[in-house]
């Protein structure tokens, strides 16, 4: 089954791919391995900007469907890049979550990304280790940035 016939099947839909705004690509890649840079979280094109925590805009579920926007984000690349089908394995996501100090569920926002992986490629490929960090800030004041490391043939 096609990762792509996946992703219809769960109603989900690719974002166009994302442009660098700085002098950096988006992804590289050496040997087996695909690095992607930080995709940030976007609903229609716009970034969604926030914090997440007490006193902030965003609660840990609200964050969560974001940082699966940026699973999506970072799907559309790799498509870009060599073809979802290509892709051996999701072998790392690096999450940062714009928070406020007293916030500690960052594990819980970035499971938004980590579930999307295992949903679309399958819990052999799609399971991932994963690092998920709070930030006083992100990008563009984006509320979830996430980068990986993906293994393609």
């Amino acid at each position: 089954m096609s990762i792509v016939y996946q992703l219809n099947q769960l109603g989900l839909r690719l974002p166009p791919a994302a442009t660098p705004v700085g002098a950096y690509s988006t992804w590289t890649r050496t040997g087996d391995l695909i690095f992607l840079s930080g995709h940030l979280c976007k609903r229609d094109g716009n970034i969604v900007t926030g914090k997440v925590g007490p006193g902030g805009n965003l609660d840990s579920a609200q964050a969560a469907e974001l940082a699966e926007l940026c699973g999506l984000e970072l799907l559309a690349t790799l498509d870009a890049a060599v073809g979802l089908d290509r892709i051996n394995k999701i072998v790392k996501l690096v999450g940062f979550v714009n928070s406020t100090p007293d916030f500690t569920d960052h594990p819980a926002v970035i499971n938004g990304a980590s579930n999307l992986m295992v949903k679309v490629f399958g819990d052999e490929i799609g399971r991932h280790a994963r690092s998920a960090i709070g930030a006083g800030s992100l990008p563009l004041g984006a509320a979830v940035e996430i980068e990986a490391i993906c293994e393609t043939d």
